[in-house]
């Protein structure tokens, strides 16, 4: 399934940002109080912010060194994922 893609102004956001515009949107829909045309475009708005937060924590992940002892007690680092032969 190919992924829609996101909003320029979006994909500009931290993830900070997004996330408070993302908090928002679900405090607006949650009240229940917004006509039905503004609401759909709030959840329509608020699942490209969800996408773009999931995409900002993949590439966090990815960036995070994994840290292991070696039977002698040395520390050493390995970017996530290579010791499962991941490059």
């Amino acid at each position: 399934m190919a992924e829609a893609k996101l909003p320029r102004d979006v994909a500009a956001m931290s993830f900070e940002d997004a996330l408070a515009e993302l908090e928002q949107i679900v405090r607006r829909l949650e009240d229940g109080k917004s006509r039905l045309d503004d609401a759909i475009a709030s959840y329509e708005r608020g699942a490209a912010l969800k996408r773009h937060c999931e995409a900002k924590l993949r590439e966090a992940q990815m960036k995070i060194e994994k840290i292991s002892l070696g039977p002698d007690g040395a520390a050493s680092a390995s970017p996530a994922g290579m010791d499962r032969g991941e490059t």
